[in-house]
């Protein structure tokens, strides 16, 4: 039902966003792209990756995603027995090879643009010593592995193929690695960018590859050791591949027949831009950054770099411009000549589509709620006839065909094992019962007493009679729902509930139950020697057998007395089935109603959660107002009942009988087609925005937010919450360069606000990217020109990668001497 949820809002802020007929449209790309993540710690990007390319990117369907994982050989089950590469899982349909562990892919399974690559390895867990070494030689060393990386890879490049309808140019394509800076798999990652690179550059005249680094402090609680030693030992090999004169040459072609080629890569960095990107911002302020926000700041750059323009866009003036990427990198060159690293931010400002439609979503949840639980005033008896309860029956005769006391009787002919009486009489009765008879008593006890009183209640059925008409008398009294109901079967809630004095003998029932347990428990302490049965010297047989009668008819007649409580209360309980069942049926709606309600109510906070403090600001409290007025406004054109009628809602019991993702079906449904699409919804961003600012406002007052106000608030919201990501020693370092653009449309009021607000004092690049886009405005703040090692993450890592080498720890898959040293 949460997947039901956010197709609902994805696709509503898609409709929304992309409003066909309101001059909005998507972004599109201008060359092919493949995303390439390497380890299995990147796995939870990968869906909200495609899902903001779908909502987002017009041409979205020709976007390849490939990740490449490890799978240890003794967790892998043969599926495929005839397949003879175990080292390899790889579908272009998803994960149907992939062990049911996997299950954070499992969305992805319908996607032939999707492969996974999991490298079954044999190396042991991270936490060994050797371990990003031993998984470096063994993945060098296994020819398995190079030619099932060979195989996915072609196939990906040739499943590029088949959307090049898609692309405005199919002369270079654009590899975007991504990688976390702890995952050991990035042990190997010159061998498989520059194998993607080569396979690639095979289709295409060039290949434009950029490298994502994701530093996840957060999760460094447990294990901060380690986790920024392994780090550190990536940045380390980081900072060779980035080296102006970095050079690699590998046997990593590996042809069907098992021929190796070498692949190379000459006298130049490895990767075009490296972007490090921390879930800290430059000032140290832990982010709330999840896999979406990552997704969405990896994408804005890669369209930054990769958009097709508009032949019919506006002409961009008055201090902004557009991403040149030459003109960027030659900004991050310090005075030696050195190639900077780069981190960004991202922000957006917009009416926030997945928000509103959860959140009129819940209010209309509510709306129908609130129609369905009006109290409605009916007598007693009217409430015992519409819960199908007129009668009690007599439980008497029931009663006597359960076992009696001659079934304990017969119990006396159990065997027994062979004790003395001496040895027996400082025993408890529970450790002389084992002693004596092991499990035989209870097991006799279970089998002709217990489950014959089963068998017997098992027999009774009234509940059907009961119940059998009840559908007819409520379909008599449209205005009695499942929420009425519930209440009036309520044990709890005497002013309205009809329980009475069954209700009072069951529980007296109960209690009776519980002292009787109490009674057996202290029994089965009491010692033999201190129960009263007659003993006679030195005849330890007679004394044994009338303790056992003794036993018996103490403990056993206490169990069957137990029993027939048990079974009077089950027969109480099922005389009124009707009754209990009315009102675990409608408790049981009730609470899929609540807990319905309260999914959607989450969802519709978590949005509001991600759409921002201050974009988010009233969005219950003035879509609460809206949805009523449109439900209100619904009802006047139709009726008061309309909801319920069959063609909208329909009948609650029924679609939630069928299962609530039923009634989501049909509430999602109706609000789409009757509520969402009414007048109040169709306001701009800025429109929208400046109403909800507003809301709790009294009519009289005189001091709302003015449009300039508010521009500002939104431009400030703007540039605070595209902080960039890294936690650099010296934040206003030497070769700082930044370059800031917005996405969105250009002619906007607040576009143009936003060029010009800082227009004088500015000392950076500004540039606009324009979409014909109602719906908001977004921002990506580019920051570049240091190095590793201005990072606060190398000061801090740097302690615990050299204790651990000094701790015998193998943190390379190389020789150390061949990389930089670390400063």
């Amino acid at each position: 039902m949460r997947t039901l949820l956010e197709r609902f809002a994805a696709q509503y802020a898609y409709e929304e966003d992309k409003l066909t007929g309101h001059d909005d449209d998507q972004s599109s790309i201008h060359y092919p792209s493949v995303y390439l993540f390497i380890g299995d710690k990147t796995a939870s990007l990968i869906q909200p990756m495609m899902d903001i390319h779908h909502r987002l990117w017009e041409n979205s369907a020709g976007v390849m995603y490939v990740q490449i994982g490890t799978e240890r050989q003794h967790t892998v089950v043969d599926r495929h027995p005839a397949a003879n590469h175990s080292a390899y899982e790889a579908s272009r349909d998803g994960f149907e090879h992939q062990p049911s562990h996997d299950a954070e892919h499992n969305n992805l399974a319908r996607s032939s643009r999707y492969t996974r690559i999991a490298l079954q390895v044999q190396a042991e867990q991270e936490k060994s010593k050797t371990y990003r070494h031993d998984l470096y030689q063994e993945l060098r060393q296994d020819a398995s592995h190079l030619y099932q990386l060979n195989r996915a890879l072609r196939q990906v490049s040739m499943n590029i193929a088949e959307y090049g309808r898609l692309y405005a140019s199919f002369d270079r394509i654009h590899l975007h690695v991504i990688t976390r800076v702890d995952d050991p798999l990035n042990v190997f990652l010159p061998e498989l960018s520059v194998l993607a690179s080569a396979i690639f550059g095979q289709s295409f005249k060039s290949v434009q590859m950029d490298l994502h680094v994701l530093i996840r402090e957060r999760d460094q609680i447990e294990s901060f050791g380690y986790t920024s030693a392994v780090g550190m030992a990536f940045i380390r090999e980081l900072e060779q591949m980035q080296s102006s004169d970095y050079s690699f040459e590998a046997l990593l072609h590996m042809t069907e027949d098992g021929i190796a080629i070498p692949v190379k890569h000459e006298s130049r960095a490895l990767f075009d831009l490296v972007y490090v990107l921390s879930d800290k911002d430059e000032r140290g302020i832990t982010l709330g950054s999840d896999a979406e926000d990552d997704a969405e700041l990896i994408s804005h750059i890669a369209l930054l770099k990769n958009r097709r323009l508009k032949e019919d866009g506006p002409d961009i003036n008055r201090g902004a411009s557009s991403y040149n990427n030459t003109s960027f990198k030659n900004n991050l060159l310090n005075e030696s000549g050195v190639q900077g690293y780069v981190s960004a931010g991202f922000s957006k400002v917009k009416r926030p589509n997945r928000s509103i439609a959860l959140t009129v979503l819940y209010h209309f949840f509510c709306g129908l709620e609130q129609r369905m639980s009006q109290p409605i005033d009916r007598s007693v008896q009217e409430k015992l006839s519409l819960l199908g309860v007129d009668t009690m029956q007599d439980t008497a005769s029931v009663l006597a065909l359960l076992p009696d006391s001659s079934a304990i009787e017969h119990m006396n002919g159990l065997m027994t094992h062979s004790i003395s009486y001496g040895a027996l009489k400082r025993m408890t009765l529970a450790e002389a019962e084992e002693a004596l008879f092991g499990q035989g008593c209870a097991l006799y006890f279970r089998e002709n007493v217990e489950r014959e009183a089963e068998r017997i209640l098992g027999q009774v059925d009234i509940e059907s009679e009961l119940t059998r008409d009840q559908a007819a008398r409520l379909a008599r009294s449209p205005e009695v729902s499942f929420y009425h109901l519930h209440v009036w079967s309520d044990e709890h809630i005497d002013h309205e509930g009809v329980m009475g004095e069954l209700q009072s003998l069951q529980r007296d029932k109960s209690r009776e139950l519980v002292s009787l347990q109490g009674e057996l428990e202290e029994l089965y302490q009491l010692r033999v020697e201190d129960l009263s049965f007659q003993r006679l010297p030195l005849m330890d047989k007679h004394n044994i057998r009338s303790f056992i009668r003794a036993f018996f008819d103490t403990v056993y007649l206490k169990k069957l007395e137990m029993v027939r409580r048990e079974a009077e209360l089950a027969l109480l309980k099922r005389y009124e089935r009707a009754l209990i069942h009315i009102h675990t049926t409608y408790k049981h709606q009730v609470r899929q109603m609540e807990e319905l309600r309260q999914m959607i109510k989450e969802a519709a906070q978590d949005s509001i959660r991600q759409a921002d403090d201050y974009i988010g600001q009233n969005l219950m409290a003035y879509y609460e107002l809206v949805t009523a007025a449109a439900m209100e406004d619904f009802e006047k054109k139709r009726g008061a009942y309309a909801f319920f009628e069959e063609r909208y809602v329909g009948d609650v019991a029924a679609l939630l009988n069928a299962g609530p993702d039923q009634l989501l079906k049909r509430l999602v449904q109706v609000c789409e087609q009757e509520i969402l699409t009414q007048q109040p919804f169709k306001l701009a961003f800025e429109e929208e925005l400046l109403q909800r600012a507003n809301v709790a406002v009294e009519y009289h007052n005189k001091e709302v937010l003015a449009k300039d106000d508010l521009f500002k608030k939104l431009y400030r919201t703007l540039e605070d919450h595209a902080g960039i990501r890294i936690r650099l020693l010296d934040y206003t370092h030497k070769h700082r360069y930044e370059e800031k653009y917005f996405f969105g449309d250009t002619r906007s009021e607040f576009v143009r606000f936003a060029i010009q607000a800082d227009e004088t004092s500015r000392i950076y690049k500004l540039g606009a990217v324009h979409e014909n886009r109602k719906s908001g405005v977004e921002k990506l703040n580019l920051m570049g020109g240091f190095q590793l090692k201005d990072l606060l993450f190398y000061r801090n890592g740097k302690v615990y990668y050299d204790s651990y080498q000094e701790h015998g720890y193998v943190l390379h898959g190389l020789d150390p001497s061949m990389l930089p040293e670390l400063e």
